[in-house]
């Protein structure tokens, strides 16, 4: 059986990934994925795999499963009050459901 959640998904700039990374840590979630990404958006486009002098130019999309849709609202603002002024990212929750997942389900599993 599937256990409800809510996907928190972050797309932002690399240079931000050590400080993002703590807010999500210290907001109390299980964990999170963080991929290299690329794309265009208002702030123009961003590509990720060329070869460059510094990789901190890329971008990044961290997925974090919650819980709650409070915890992934509290991580979501706390990001884009800190950071999205000054940095390109954006932010957006989805519905989802975990089919297996120890440390998110239980030792009863899903």
């Amino acid at each position: 059986m599937a256990k409800p959640a809510n996907k928190l998904v972050i797309v932002t700039e690399k240079i931000l990934l050590k400080k993002i990374a703590k807010i999500i840590d210290e907001a109390g979630a299980t964990g999170y994925t963080v991929l290299e990404t690329g794309g265009k958006g208002s702030r123009n486009v961003r590509s990720s795999g060329q070869p460059t002098v510094s990789d901190i130019e890329s971008n990044i999309k961290f997925e974090v499963l919650t819980e709650n849709r409070d915890m992934a609202e509290n991580i979501a603002d706390e990001i884009a009050v800190k950071f999205f002024n000054d940095y390109a990212g954006i932010a957006y929750i989805c519905d989802a459901e975990v089919l297996y997942g120890h440390s998110f389900c239980g030792p009863d599993g899903c």
